[in-house]
């Protein structure tokens, strides 16, 4: 089970961990370095002061650490899912319960239609992910498999 939570100050050495080389593996990015680190955090934090608020960055909290970070992104009225959680949180079902409570606020909080997220096509483990929490794969675009998931909620 997992607490999420917003970033804060003190959670950049965690960051650091989670966007780690094997993490980052299929993302067009580096390791997160101390700096990056540290403009992330702070722009999570004064994103969660923004209102309306377009953009969610929640650290995923297990066992009394920062296990992951879930992001969702509010665009022409969709929400796009993201998530990265350090390898020694892999394969613990923490990135499924995210993804499914990341949906709730979108569909249930912000009354999203729908949901988007997306995954290299290496990286077969987040498709399953995406599917267990409720995504359809709806086909391959600019080198990654894309997936929607509509809201059932009234």
């Amino acid at each position: 089970m997992i607490r999420l939570r917003e970033l804060r100050a003190g959670d950049e050495q965690a960051l650091q961990q989670i966007y780690s080389p094997e993490s980052v593996r299929y993302l067009a990015r580096n390791p997160m370095s101390e700096d990056e680190a540290k403009t992330y955090v702070s722009r999570a934090v004064l994103n969660s002061g923004q209102s309306p608020r377009t953009h969610f960055t929640v650290g995923l909290e297990a066992a009394g650490g920062l296990v992951g970070v879930a992001k969702l992104g509010i665009v022409q009225g969709a929400g796009t899912l993201s998530y990265i959680l350090r390898p020694n949180a892999w394969g613990q079902g923490y990135a499924t319960e995210a993804a499914g409570r990341v949906l709730a606020l979108a569909f249930d909080v912000l009354r999203l239609p729908i949901g988007r997220a997306k995954h290299h096509p290496d990286n077969p483990a987040s498709g399953l992910v995406l599917a267990k929490a409720g995504f359809t794969h709806i086909g391959a675009e600019g080198g990654f498999e894309r997936y929607e998931v509509r809201s059932f909620r009234p």
